[in-house]
């Protein structure tokens, strides 16, 4: 699947532009890139020391750990081999589209908006965050103490 992917921030400041408007408008907030799930889990995992391996295809595919960096492996959980990423069909929308693409030019021309957060920044954004959220839950546990399962 491939989707449009875009920063909180730049869609909070589109929406402002928005509202400073004397009339209403629709405007698409988007990025207009592509990117797919793939790439995302790739990028997110190498944001925080992890290579992927891809194996399998369609709702098969599996990302298994390659290879690990110390950051990473400090939390002692994730090993090469074990299965980081896979398709979970429950999670498929019943009108499921494999592509979405968003054509931002009217925001960009009528509102002098532009996305500041590439892609690559916000993926890793997202995974620095949440590697840092897994060691402080290592840490409440190694200490005895109780941390939630974020796991659905």
């Amino acid at each position: 699947a491939l989707r449009d992917w875009g920063h909180a921030r730049d869609y909070v400041e589109a929406q402002w532009r928005i509202l400073q408007q004397d009339s209403a408008e629709d405007f698409v907030i988007a990025t207009g890139e592509q990117h797919s799930v793939r790439e995302f889990a790739t990028r997110a995992a190498e944001a925080i020391g992890i290579t992927l391996s891809w194996h399998g295809e369609g709702v098969s595919e599996e990302g298994r750990v390659e290879a690990i960096t110390d950051a990473a492996a400090e939390l002692g959980c994730i090993r090469p081999g074990h299965t980081l990423v896979r398709v979970d069909p429950r999670y498929f929308r019943p009108t499921e589209v494999e592509t979405l693409l968003g054509d931002p030019t009217k925001a960009k021309t009528r509102l002098g908006w532009t996305p500041r957060v590439g892609f690559a920044e916000l993926v890793t954004e997202m995974a620095v965050a949440d590697l840092e959220l897994a060691r402080r839950d290592a840490l409440l546990r190694g200490a005895g103490f109780r941390s939630f399962d974020h796991h659905e």
